[in-house]
């Protein structure tokens, strides 16, 4: 009797072109490229992150790959509900690739640095307003939160919608070690930060 494996090819169904930005992220001098593509065969339309670095040759070759740093657009606990959030945008700015998210009542931005031959997440921009229904008035107090991971220091200033002066400044020390890294970076990790 003999028997057959037949083989079976992986089919990338990342097929959806969402995002693309190119820049220097390992300060070779040559432009890397990151993508964001999205699965249109599943319902749940995930989303996966792909950085590619430069060689010496001149081509690009993968380095990071990441379905768990962007949420699905129609997540599974929603029941089939759109998540209610623009897909991230991505920059990469001296060095630095930055992701730029909506979150519930606000914003957060990802700063990620190639360091070692990973991309750590060495600094958080947060915004959040306390807005009831989403209307902002002249009583609406906005919490900008700026965390540099490095150096472990967290800065909370709560503000109030159109004001000079701060109502409350917060200040503390948060260390991480090791610094996250972009390939375990999960999007629900924002409530850490």
């Amino acid at each position: 009797m003999s028997l057959y494996a037949q083989g079976t090819k992986f089919k990338d169904n990342y097929t959806y072109q969402v995002r693309e930005e190119r820049g220097d992220l390992n300060n070779d001098g040559k432009l890397d490229k990151i993508t964001v593509k999205m699965d249109l065969v599943d319902d749940t339309r995930p989303l996966r992150l792909q950085i590619f670095l430069s060689q010496p040759n001149g081509k690009l070759t993968l380095d990071v790959s990441s379905t768990k740093i962007i949420e699905p657009q129609y997540p599974i606990e929603n029941q089939g509900k759109f998540n209610g959030y623009q897909i991230p945008y991505f920059f990469i700015e001296r060095g630095i690739l930055k992701m730029w998210s909506e979150i519930k009542g606000g914003n957060i931005t990802y700063h990620f640095k190639y360091n070692n031959g990973n991309f750590e997440l060495i600094y958080v921009n947060k915004i959040t307003n306390d807005a009831t229904n989403g209307y902002i008035d002249e009583n609406t107090i906005f919490t900008a939160t700026n965390f540099d991971l490095v150096t472990g220091v967290r800065i909370e200033t709560d503000e109030i919608s159109g004001s000079v002066k701060p109502l409350k400044v917060r200040k503390k020390i948060v260390l991480i070690r090791p610094l996250p890294k972009i390939q375990d970076f999960k999007f629900s990790d924002q409530e850490l930060y």
